[in-house]
């Protein structure tokens, strides 16, 4: 019913003003994004993603039998391209898969960098940490104060604050390192997490569901867990270890080195299961140019490394700075500044090693 109270004339203006506004509004969407876009990038175009918990186990409540827990399980999360290379990189964090999806500054991750380049990419949260932090054991939680101490754990500079001149963060935007200190699981770094997270990794690759070739690019002792899985897989889709900085190592049985008692290994494993790390494509162990090679762990790399090789393997230690042209890199260099030319090196990596190749059958 007509409102007799009002000026048709006034109606109508309302409207017409209404409309250029939201038209405004419509036509400066696409404009803002536009104009923040780089033109260089190749689109993301996916042809699916989704999520799914695998491994772990099911208990029974010995009270009522009728109830039970699923727990110990992990949790994938992937991102499938339209037109996918035929290696998946399952990305294997060791604080939170955050460290992937961003560079410390906001721009873009390695997630997103992979995915331009066609590769079918997988997020892992292990057992008990992150989006699977369902446990089948009691877990105590004891707060920390850590994040002065991190700043030397991951190679920013010798002490808090201080800052290496070349290093690949930026150094004076406060909130990035808030953002960094923040972006964390507790990692439940004992011996038995180690093997519950190797299994539960080597029961995700065998199931096939994250693909037929699989590259592990791991950081911290996501590295030491990955080179658990391999060694306990029953299959032969695991391609490669790619492992940033990596903490914990694993070795064979035959040789005079005694296992460790903490989180950070090392794993004595029988010589045959050690062996299958030997029949991966490729294995590269990373360290940033600020880490010296006296290092116990770096030391460690080139042991197992040598041993890997000992056996017909395909290990290497890779030295940021010296095998590179680019410097400054942390302990999660593929969150650096420079994170293009750290991906640079992974796709000569994967290049090199007949690793960068697409399904056949490739949409198009």
């Amino acid at each position: 019913m007509e409102n007799r109270n009002s000026h048709p004339g006034k109606s109508k203006s309302r409207k017409l003003g209404l409309l250029s506004s939201l038209t405004l509004l419509l036509l400066s969407l696409p404009l803002s994004n536009a104009a923040t876009r780089d033109p260089s990038k190749k689109p993301i175009i996916l042809d699916s993603s989704g999520g799914f918990e695998i491994g772990g186990k099911v208990l029974t409540n010995p009270k009522k039998p009728n109830e039970t827990l699923s727990c110990d399980h992990g949790y994938v999360e992937y991102f499938l391209p339209w037109t996918p290379r035929k290696t998946s990189l399952v990305m294997w964090h060791s604080s939170s898969t955050q460290v992937y999806q961003n560079r410390w500054d906001g721009g873009e991750g390695y997630k997103d960098k992979f995915l331009r380049r066609d590769y079918p990419v997988y997020l892992w949260d292990g057992p008990r940490v992150g989006r699977a932090n369902y446990g089948c054991e009691n877990i105590t939680y004891v707060p920390w104060y850590r994040d002065q101490a991190n700043f030397a754990n991951w190679n920013f500079g010798p002490k808090f604050k201080n800052w290496w001149p070349d290093v690949q963060f930026p150094t004076e935007d406060e909130y990035a390192w808030q953002q960094a200190t923040s972006a964390r699981y507790d990692e439940m770094d004992t011996e038995e997490n180690v093997q519950l997270h190797g299994y539960a990794m080597s029961v995700a690759a065998d199931s096939g569901k994250l693909g037929e070739r699989i590259v592990y690019v791991t950081n911290s002792a996501g590295g030491y867990r990955a080179q658990l899985a391999a060694t306990m897989s029953k299959k032969n889709n695991i391609a490669g270890i790619v492992a940033y900085e990596c903490i914990g190592y694993v070795y064979p049985d035959n040789v005079n080195i005694t296992a460790g008692k903490w989180g950070f290994g090392p794993t004595i494993v029988p010589l045959e299961d050690f062996k299958r790390l030997a029949k991966l494509t490729a294995i590269q162990f990373i360290w940033g140019d600020h880490r010296q090679n006296s290092t116990s762990f770096v030391q460690d790399s080139w042991r197992a490394a040598a041993l890997i090789n000992q056996y017909g393997g395909n290990a290497q230690v890779f030295v940021l700075g010296n095998d590179t042209s680019f410097k400054g890199n942390t302990h999660i260099a593929f969150a650096d500044m420079n994170n293009d030319q750290v991906a640079g090196a992974l796709d000569d990596f994967l290049a090199k090693n007949n690793l960068d190749g697409y399904v056949d059958n490739a949409k198009v």
